[in-house]
């Protein structure tokens, strides 16, 4: 169970990202349900982790305009294991997005300081 809290309205959970040849980190992300890829990360802490670069694409925003972004590979721990997810480094707040959240349950207290609860369907 990954548990998390509102903050200022905004679903709030700590991903623990595994950086090739550096320590754990562990970043705040928003949950984003209009998100269907796995994560969002700002270009300086995708630079600053080292993380792989995969490719350049297309990414399409939620204003219908698309812009040109870079996808990274990083090694996250979801429920305890090593996930390898892609990375959009783009942004200004680290977002999680369905592509991670998929199977799985989301329960938000929509209220400050509320709950975020991230657990396996039974």
């Amino acid at each position: 169970m990954i548990h998390g809290t509102v903050v200022g309205l905004q679903a709030r959970i700590n991903v623990i990202l595994r950086p090739p040849e550096r320590s754990d980190v562990e970043i705040e992300c928003v949950v984003d349900t209009g998100f269907e890829g796995a994560l969002t990360l700002p270009p300086d802490v995708v630079a600053a982790l080292k993380l792989p670069y995969i490719t350049r694409i297309s990414a399409n925003l939620a204003d219908d305009s698309s812009v040109m972004t870079r996808l990274h590979l990083a090694t996250i721990i979801w429920h305890g294991v090593e996930r390898e997810v892609i990375v959009l480094a783009m942004g200004r707040r680290p977002l999680m997005g369905t592509a991670l959240i998929e199977d799985y349950h989301l329960s938000v207290d929509f209220c400050e300081g509320g709950s975020v609860i991230i657990d396996e369907i039974m």
